[in-house]
């Protein structure tokens, strides 16, 4: 049995997906406290979060999202991660408030923010180690979580995954808002 590579792409970048989910879930938390969700998004649901993107870009009449919004699709897939919210109760005062009991609900507690970038830079770690092309997209993220794709969490965001000759996620072109 031959199996070519452009044949088997698409498994072994869903393969690393996988595996960066498993460096986001143990990557370090803030007093053990794991508040982190995280998936894996392809096929209709990656085509949502495009459409999502580029009704958000041209609303918005900002290039970078509609730009995004076609740079996914040319990826295998991406990987989401977000949190959900609960205060640690340190009264470090991170989040602008001295006291977490002063912190209104709307404002996110920092270590929850701060634990979704070192389950991000995990999970590209992962990405990296496998020569996976990979690239964070705070953009794709947002739609992604407003789009629920996440229940419950915030701070979402996106990892866009390829395995080609050449990064789609780098020498990107920015296209003007209509």
């Amino acid at each position: 049995m031959i199996y070519e590579e452009r044949q088997t792409r698409h498994e072994r970048v869903i393969s690393a997906a996988q595996q960066m989910l498993s460096a986001a879930r143990t990557a370090p938390k803030a007093k053990g406290v794991d508040l982190i969700e995280c998936a894996i998004v392809e096929g209709d649901d990656l085509k949502a979060v495009s459409a999502h993107l580029q009704q958000m870009g041209e609303t918005l009449g900002r290039g970078g999202l509609l730009r995004d919004a076609a740079n996914i699709l040319q990826g295998e897939c991406i990987v989401i991660i977000g949190t959900r919210q609960e205060t640690m109760g340190l009264n470090c005062g991170h989040c602008g408030y001295p006291l977490c009991t002063e912190k209104p609900d709307n404002v996110p507690c920092a270590f929850n923010t701060i634990d979704v970038g070192i389950a991000i830079g995990s999970a590209c770690a992962i990405a990296a180690d496998l020569r996976m092309d990979s690239r964070v997209m705070y953009s794709a993220g947002l739609a992604a979580q407003q789009l629920g794709l996440l229940p419950g969490c915030t701070a979402v965001q996106a990892i866009a995954l390829s395995c080609a000759s050449k990064s789609p996620f780098f020498d990107r072109v920015r296209p003007q808002p209509k």
